[in-house]
Formats: C-alpha cells, structure tokens, sequence
C-alpha cells in the first residue's frame, strides 16, 4: 500500500518532522496573510432538503400520543400481536417502491 505524505495547509511549509507548521510557529507576515483568508462551508443540496424535511416533521405534528402509548401498554403487558409476514410485505413493498422510482 502506498502512503503519500501529508497535504500542506495553503501557504505553510513542512516542518523537518514532515508535518505542516502551525500558524503560531509562523513568521508575522505568514500569520497575517492566513488570517486575511476566511473558510467557507458550503451544504449540498440534499443536506438542505435533509434539514427542510426535519423542519416540517417536527412541525407538523402528526404524531399520535394516544396510538404509541397504547403500543407501549401493550408491548408491557405482553399482548402486542406482531405478524413477520405483514412487516415483511411492507418493507418489500417499500424497497420496491424506491427501485421504481430510481428507474
């Protein structure tokens, strides 16, 4: 396997060990061109979509406090009826539904 050494940060050079310098190892004109610079992040579309979606589930409200609490009872109690054969339709249906829209 082959290693390449380290990326260098942008206007530093590598120190004897092999490693960039720090800024505060920098000379004062160094230091002061890497603050002129700024970082910049920029999300992808889908981090975006991802983030508006989050916002309108947790918005929207459609969640029914009732129905859950009723499942946990039953779960507690040991009356929950669980078919394998209907969750498994359902999630094939599921993957289903995601390669056709993919086609």
């Amino acid at each position: 396997m082959k290693i390449t050494p380290p990326i260098n940060v942008v206007g530093s050079k590598p120190a004897a060990s092999g490693t960039p310098e720090r800024a505060s190892g920098t000379t004062k004109g160094a230091a002061t061109a890497a603050s002129a610079q700024t970082d910049r992040v920029q999300l992808s579309s889908l981090s975006t979509q991802l983030h508006e979606l989050e916002s309108s589930l947790a918005a929207s409200g459609e969640f029914d406090r009732a129905r859950v609490d009723a499942i946990k009872q039953a779960i507690r109690e040991g009356n929950l009826a669980i078919d394998p054969q209907a969750i498994a339709d359902k999630m094939l249906a599921a993957d289903l539904a995601l390669v056709a829209k993919k086609s």
